[in-house]
């Protein structure tokens, strides 16, 4: 469609994402042989239109624009093959006729975005900030406004809500469209009158027509209700009338270019007559930005995965998009409905070509009942639960969200328009053989970080240990690449399982991660000084020591150990000092399996395995929520004893626990689990062991203390317990001595006492009491681990209601 203004240029208004735009718009291209096509997107961007033209370039993918300083913004243009744009940065580079972008540089985009959030714009800052005021001229671009560590987190916005409901009245007037059209939804009646419609012209003419009536009644509400929207779009269309006429001043022949731009501004840019001035162009306002260019994925291209400018089923219009330039768009519903089947029979669901051809049938004839050429997305979907899902969705679901959004993911040539970053990562890849991972499809990975003495190279013998220090490298600077799970492998330190899987999230995370260093290792090791600087306590500092040596970063595994020492100088806290000498421990014993020096971290081992010996009898003097801590301390600091018995002073550990088990003024669970750790260690005899608990089981020693003992003791070495007699013959003696009331106290230590015991362990304890008590041991078994009886289950109903507030 030809306009006259000042000069005659050809406008063709397009759906961002529209197969049937996309061919119509190739025709016409055809047939008007321009020698300029100008494309709404990003002016700064136009040297990268070679990249995205690249012979090698597989879409989707997007230009990615983000800011050179904090807080990071970005904001997104992405492309399918389907994409009108894309094909006609395509149809120009075949050609030999001038390409260029003519929207907003990203610089003034990202501003003006800040500008509009400022100024109380009704959509979210940091969401779709290009929404067109009709849906199926939808943006190109979307932002995406990231924090510095959580580059998935929005900007929220105080006006939230407003946009909401601003929504709801947009999607109103499609609804009503759709139901004027006799349509199910609106998407429907787009696909069936203008993607289907591949008669000539009749995408350009209907587009503009539709496109000039919904920016009438869109333009009214933008200047009552959402000015700063209504502002944003004059100040687009200013400047591309600008681009336009600067390209018109430098020798073209105005009927020899084509603007190519969101079929809301289509009517707008007709007229050239209001372009953007000198002095309007200066005041801009702008921030430092840079450009990349990164694959994409169409999930994320998807309205599925929340973006605005995005449809259904990107996969399903790229299967149209192939037929329509093929001229086979007949053969679409065979094809959409065969996929489904397929899929259906990969998961043994059996569905015969019979089916396949039924649900065709039944797809063209409710085409044929809506006044349809051919199928809709909808019709093929209904076809194919009511033929392929024998009526239930269920059944086809996973089948078609595969076929309708599809799991792929675009690429670019190797160093293309990457940032330095980028181009790190791409190599690290590439040398440890993961580019096959780099994938929308979630992949299990394990690794053995031990040496592969079967091969012939060193870089191959340490292949996943090498793997393992990416993977932690990315974890650190917040890259989702590589998702670490448990191995299955206990207590393993050479095993790792990874889940990997990549998406454009990920791309944006490691762009973002440019500002914190050129590579990988240097950004990581930057982000870990940062941690490190802000550390406060020594148990966190003790878990960056860890970090740094699954990271493989020597020189910042110093700085941690620095700063666990100068926080352990004045720290009395048995509980924390516990946990960082067994991050210690960890790290000194699979040491060499990550080929690192270990030697400098023993000192420090010693020492706050002596502090935690010193401090433990004062850490004692506590109440029971605190005690379960201490418990956890006590645990760790003896499998540090037994694990390093030659670095560590065991003989220390051991004459402080003793001292512990034999003081009544700490808390009574805290000396029975003291005197269980030395009992298991043989490190008291039988005698003494049964003369502490007469000693502790007395009659007359209050309930908290007695059975608050024998509750620390039964936590460990349960064997042992059961194995000694006379130990049960005291817990009865005592048990029976007390008052109701103590009684009632005691029950509480004992009962949590034998919660964790297993079955096997009850019916041990059972029979004991049965040989104790003179009856029979089944019999005991039975009352003792049988189900209680309504009258039981009251009293203990009672006992929860207790009142111990004044334990």
């Amino acid at each position: 469609m030809s306009v006259t203004a000042e000069a005659a240029v050809h406008i063709f208004g397009v759906r961002h994402l529209s197969p049937g735009g996309a061919k119509h718009l190739l025709d016409f291209l055809n047939q008007i042989r321009p020698t300029a096509v100008l494309i709404e997107g990003p002016s700064d961007a136009t040297p990268e239109i070679r990249h995205l033209t690249n012979e090698v370039t597989k879409p989707p993918i997007a230009i990615l624009a983000f800011t050179d300083h904090l807080p990071v913004r970005t904001v997104l243009w992405p492309f399918a093959a389907y994409s009108p744009e894309y094909q006609a940065m395509k149809w120009a580079a075949q050609n030999g006729a001038l390409a260029a972008f003519i929207d907003l540089p990203s610089s003034a985009t990202i501003a003006l975005q800040d500008v509009r959030a400022a100024s109380g714009d009704e959509r979210e800052a940091g969401d779709q900030f290009e929404a067109e005021s009709d849906s199926e001229a939808e943006s190109i671009s979307k932002s995406t406004s990231k924090s510095k560590t959580k580059s998935e987190q929005h900007d929220s916005h105080p006006l939230a809500q407003s946009a909401e409901e601003e929504s709801y009245k947009q999607q109103s007037i499609y609804a009503r469209i759709a139901e004027i059209a006799g349509e199910h939804d609106y998407d429907m009646y787009w696909e069936r009158n203008y993607e289907h419609n591949l008669n000539v012209g009749a995408y350009q003419e209907a587009i503009i027509a539709f496109s000039s009536q919904m920016r009438e009644l869109s333009e009214e509400k933008e200047q009552q209700h959402d000015r700063a929207e209504y502002a944003y779009n004059l100040v687009r269309e200013a400047y591309m009338r600008r681009r336009i006429q600067e390209t018109i001043r430098s020798g073209h022949d105005p009927n020899k270019i084509v603007v190519v731009c969101g079929a809301y501004h289509a009517s707008a840019l007709a007229d050239l007559t209001d372009a953007m001035t000198d002095k309007e162009l200066e005041g801009l306002p702008s921030r430092s930005t840079k450009l990349t260019l990164m694959p994409y994925s169409y999930f994320k291209l998807s309205s599925m995965s929340g973006y605005g400018a995005g449809n259904m089923a990107p996969n399903y219009f790229e299967m149209m998009w192939e037929r329509m330039i093929t001229d086979t768009l007949d053969d679409l519903p065979e094809h959409y409905l065969s996929a489904v089947a397929r899929l259906l029979r990969d998961t043994g669901t059996h569905r015969s070509t019979a089916e396949v051809i039924e649900a065709v049938r039944l797809a063209e004839s409710l085409a044929a009942l809506h006044g349809g050429s051919a199928p809709t997305l909808r019709d093929l979907r209904d076809a194919a639960q009511t033929l392929l899902g024998r009526g239930d969705l269920s059944v086809v679901a996973d089948a078609l969200a595969r076929i309708d959004v599809g799991t792929a993911i675009g690429s670019l040539a190797e160093g293309v328009s990457q940032t330095p970053i980028q181009d790190d990562l791409n190599r690290l890849l590439k040398q440890l053989k993961l580019q096959s991972y780099k994938t929308t499809v979630a992949t299990d990975v394990s690794l053995d970080l031990r040496e592969n003495r079967r091969v012939a190279s060193e870089e191959a013998a340490f292949l996943d240990l090498n793997r393992s220090k990416l993977f932690h490298r990315l974890k650190l600077l917040g890259i989702s690449f590589a998702t670490l799970r448990p191995s299955g492998q206990e207590r393993a330190s050479w095993a790792e399982h990874w889940v990997l899987q990549w998406s454009p999230e990920v791309e944006i995370q490691v762009v973002e991660s440019t500002l914190l260093g050129e590579t990988v290792h240097i950004a990581a090791a930057y982000v870990l000084q940062q941690k490190l600087d802000g550390c406060s306590s020594i148990a966190e500092a003790s878990a960056f020591i860890r970090v740094a040596c699954e990271c493989g970063m020597m020189t910042q595994m110093e700085a941690a150990r620095q700063t666990l020492q100068r926080l352990a100088v004045d720290s009395r806290d048995v509980v924390q000092i516990a946990a960082a000498t067994r991050e210690l421990s960890i790290i000194i014993s699979y040491g060499d399996i990550r080929r690192i020096d270990t030697a400098p971290l023993v000192p420090l081992l010693e020492q706050l395995f002596m502090r935690a010996c010193l401090f433990l009898l004062d850490a004692s003097n506590c109440n029971d929520e605190a005690s379960n801590g201490m418990i956890t301390a006590m645990n760790e600091l003896n499998s540090v004893a037994l694990d390093h018995h030659e670095q560590v002073d065991e003989s220390l550990w051991l004459q402080e626990l003793l001292h512990l088990a034999e003081r009544d003024d700490r808390n009574p669970r805290l000396s029975g689990f003291a005197c269980a750790i030395l009992l298991e260690r043989n490190a008291i005899t039988a005698q003494q062991c049964t003369e502490e608990v007469s000693r502790r089981l007395s009659p007359g020693i209050p309930a908290d203390l007695g059975a608050g003992w024998f509750e620390g003791l039964a936590l460990r070495n349960r064997y042992a317990l059961l194995s000694r007699m006379s130990l049960w013959e005291q817990l009865n003696q005592y048990i029976v001595s007390l008052e109701d009331e103590e009684f009632t106290r005691a029950l509480v230590f004992l009962r949590r006492a034998f919660s964790s015991f297993s079955a096997r362990e009850k019916t041990m304890i059972a029979e004991l009491l049965g040989e104790l008590w003179g009856v029979n041991t089944e019999q005991a078994a039975e009352v003792l681990t049988g189900d209680l009886k309504e009258d039981e289950v009251k009293m203990i109903d009672e006992l929860n209601d207790f009142d111990f507030e004044d334990f």
